[in-house]
């Protein structure tokens, strides 16, 4: 069975909307996606990395 006759560009005009959606969305996956990477990976130590706690008495130690 062959395909009915079609309108290419109406049909690209009733594309249009959600391949811009589409293209929307990957920009803020991305964006969200690199803001995090930055925020895991910005150098700074998290609060309490420089106290190790002894496993055997529970007493609080500066790091090495």
């Amino acid at each position: 069975m062959s395909a009915p006759t079609t309108n290419v560009e109406r049909q690209a005009s009733r594309h249009r909307g959600p391949i811009w959606g589409i293209i929307a969305a990957l920009l803020f996956g991305g964006i969200m996606g690199a803001a995090i990477t930055v925020a895991a990976t910005d150098g700074s130590a998290p609060s309490g990395s420089d106290v190790q706690i002894d496993g055997r008495t529970g007493a609080t130690e500066p790091a090495d």
